[in-house]
């Protein structure tokens, strides 16, 4: 990469500006940046105008389907620009919607939520337009001390630790510069599933409903110094660290991993893309008495995320194009032929690092600061152990190389030290949670230790809906809690059960509590309810610190003490689109050409999982299917095809393939699991990207119309999972002590 950041941001900014037109520019719809109360009315030429009905049902399709916030797109200089899926005026709707029905489920209550984000573009705006549309209706919103940023993490933590009602977290993970997001949260912390997103579209609907009838609607706007917005009580807790650190210490951060942190003879360095997670982690590492052991890079907060993960493209006619292969280390791309990890190279560690020693250990974090990854300098004559353990790796220079560990091997490193560390309870029994995509090592290992696995699909709402689902069976007084995973398996744990692990293979992790957590009202938890990277960094550093060996080695010796054979891991990712099009006309066109593409590729394997599901076809029928599409793979161990939740699951006797549709945008990913990375590469590349096109075996047994009405199916049978064993304890909204004035 030629280009300086400072230019590359500029190309992206130039772009936005040109592809705006001058109508938008000038029209702000209303004064978002007025900080005076005011009230906004929504008219029905205004809809029309702004096309919101076709913005609602975007919005409500994503919300129905997202993984982790409704996400999408912005115009990151004109954010009322509502061609965009993220805007100022969806934000107000959604908020507006989101605080009437708490209003509803809460008559005559006090209530309290919490708002928070990361350094996004405009961030800060939508920060504040969704504390001021709460406090005018009468919610009293928690915001950091001169709103700074915090990690989601955080917001999460303080959603459960305090009983508020909720959070609202402004995010959109690791993704391109140009996206974010709302993360909606519940009283519990945890990310809105769809039965709860659903109450608020169905709001907003009502909304636009009555500017149909009504011809307006009016929405009020509290001033931004309004007492309601409340920064003094997070002053008075110092923006949660302090109740975090006390979390911390009851667990990852006990005595013996700390004292292994400064006892460690090397520094460990911390890359905080974006910048956000340094204000908080710092101030956690020196309450922790261990600052001194770790060095920073990237502690500026940049919405352009120091320029990692952006690139220089040609398009057809030969002209340079700004491109983001968004903030994902794992990324795999073809340059010349040859793989190699785009994100990896944009964060320049063959200069930043050339001056660490050998063995130097790199902690990696995201701008929200929920995701871990780890990679490590070590010399090139470790290729062999690398190669051996399925570790992909770079090269720094003519004598170190750089280990990129996947999440599947560090988590599995990290939970192996952790589980060892342990002072366990001869009265419980252990469990982890993983989704589906994730490592099946994973689950060879949690089998020799006798720890029983919990499947999930994707995302980490569905793990702490898991967690939430057992916590209610254990406040009931049930003897032996159960539980089906969405495998329909039926696991049983005890009466006194303690999560060991709880993680996803892209980057996401928790440590279950020793002893259940308590919030303030008396409120218990098995584990929290968000990733979270400090506590990942916390017992990843131990772990680093505790070693006499190589990541690579320590993760060899794992696989040989456990006889794990699936230590092998892969993901293909096929996007069908350029997401970083600055013509958001072109952009909308290109996307809903590559979901179509994405849809049919999902349809063609969710149909036979359905089928199976409903004893229409057998596993037979669906070998011969496959097989004579795919003439280059060989189905003869396959043993199942199953939906999880968000995907469809190929189970064979020696390794799974997995095909998700993404629920927030125009693409495909392919997950595959064994002992075999060649093999492995070769199934998920190519069913990830097939076509979708249904042959004439396939519709021998299931038409055109069964194929498409599939899709309505999978809801059915994922609401069916969800509601089983449903997590039905009521919140109780309580005294707010820790309020400044509060008896």
């Amino acid at each position: 990469m030629t280009m300086t950041i400072c230019n590359l941001e500029s190309m992206l900014k130039d772009s936005v500006e040109k592809n705006t037109p001058s109508e938008i520019k000038q029209n702000k719809i209303f004064d978002y940046n007025d900080k005076n109360s005011f009230t906004f009315t929504l008219t029905r030429e205004l809809v029309e105008k702004l096309k919101l009905k076709s913005w609602f049902e975007a919005y409500k399709k994503e919300a129905m389907v997202s993984t982790a916030g409704i996400r999408g797109p912005q115009n990151i200089l004109y954010p009322h620009d509502t061609r965009f899926p993220i805007n100022t005026i969806g934000v107000t709707l959604a908020t507006l919607a989101k605080a009437l029905v708490l209003k509803e489920k809460y008559p005559n209550k006090e209530l309290l939520k919490l708002a928070g984000c990361e350094v996004r573009y405009n961030s800060k705006t939508y920060l504040d337009i969704i504390s001021r549309i709460q406090a005018a209706i009468g919610i009293r919103t928690l915001v950091p001390v001169e709103r700074q940023t915090i990690p989601i993490w955080l917001a999460s933590f303080l959603a459960f630790k305090l009983d508020l009602v909720g959070a609202e977290y402004i995010t959109s993970s690791h993704g391109i510069s140009v996206k974010n997001a709302t993360k909606d949260l519940n009283n519990q912390g945890s990310q809105f599933l769809p039965n709860e997103s659903i109450e608020f579209v169905n709001k907003i609907e009502q909304i636009l409903s009555e500017v149909d009838e009504k011809g307006f609607y009016k929405i009020e706007f509290s001033a931004s110094n309004d007492s309601l917005i409340d920064e003094e009580t997070m002053k008075n807790l110092n923006n949660g660290i302090d109740l975090y650190v006390e979390y911390l210490k009851n667990g990852v951060a006990n005595e013996k991993n700390i004292n292994a942190i400064k006892n460690f003879k090397n520094k460990i360095v911390i890359d905080s893309v974006g910048g956000c997670a340094y204000n908080t982690l710092s101030k956690i590492l020196n309450k922790l008495d261990i600052s001194n052991n770790f060095v920073w890079l990237n502690k500026e907060e940049d919405p352009f995320f120091h320029s990692i993960g952006k690139d220089i493209k040609k398009d057809k006619n030969g002209n340079d194009v700004f491109y983001d292969w968004s903030l994902d280390v794992t990324v795999l791309a073809k340059k010349e032929g040859k793989e190699y990890f785009p994100v990896v190279e944009s964060l320049n560690y063959g200069e930043k690092l050339k001056d660490y020693p050998v063995n130097t250990v790199v902690l990696i974090t995201d701008p929200d600061h929920d995701r871990l990854n780890i990679v490590q300098i070590v010399s090139s004559d470790k290729k062999g152990i690398l190669e051996k353990t399925g570790t992909d790796y770079v090269e720094l220079d003519d004598k170190r190389i750089l280990c990129v560990f996947s999440a599947n091997q560090s988590f599995l490193m990290i939970m192996d030290y952790w589980y060892k560390a342990l002072e366990k309870s001869k009265d419980s029994k252990y469990f982890m949670i993983k989704t589906t995509a994730s490592s099946r090592a994973w689950n060879e290992w949690a089998k020799s230790k006798n720890i029983e696995v919990i499947n999930t699909p994707v995302g980490f709402k569905e793990i702490a809906g898991a967690v939430k689902k057992i916590e209610a069976q254990m406040q009931e007084g049930i003897e032996n809690i159960t539980i089906y995973d969405v495998f329909n398996n039926k696991i049983e744990l005890g009466k006194n059960p303690r999560m060991i692990f709880g993680g996803e293979e892209s980057g996401g992790m928790i440590i279950g509590a020793i002893e259940p957590i308590k919030s303030l009202s008396g409120r218990l938890a098995l584990a929290m309810r968000e990733k979270s990277a400090t506590e990942a960094i916390i017992v990843a550093s131990a772990l680093v610190s505790s070693i006499d060996t190589t990541l690579a080695d320590y993760l060899q010796k794992i696989y040989d003490e456990n006889n794990i054979i699936a230590r092998n891991d892969v993901r293909v990712d096929i996007a069908y689109y350029n997401e970083s099009e600055p013509d958001i006309e072109k952009l909308k066109a290109a996307k809903t050409e590559g979901e179509k593409q994405r849809t049919k590729n999902d349809l063609f394997y969710l149909a036979l999982a359905v089928a199976k599901y409903e004893n229409k076809i057998t596993i037979e029928n669906i070998k011969e299917i496959l097989s004579s599409i795919f003439k280059d793979l060989n189905f003869d161990n396959l043993s199942d095809v199953l939906f999880v939740g968000d995907g469809t699951y190929l189970q064979f006797e020696d390794k799974f393939v997995e095909i998700r549709p993404s629920g927030t945008d125009a693409k495909t990913k392919a997950y595959a699991g064994g002992s075999d990375k060649n093999m492995l590469v070769k199934y998920a590349d190519t069913l990830g990207n097939y076509s979708g096109e249904l042959n004439d075996v396939y519709k021998k047994y299931l038409n055109s119309d069964y194929v498409e009405a599939s899709k309505e199916k999978s809801f059915e049978i994922y609401n069916k999972y969800t509601l089983k064993d449903e997590d039905k304890r009521e919140f109780n909204i309580p005294k707010y002590n820790f309020l400044k004035g509060a008896n």
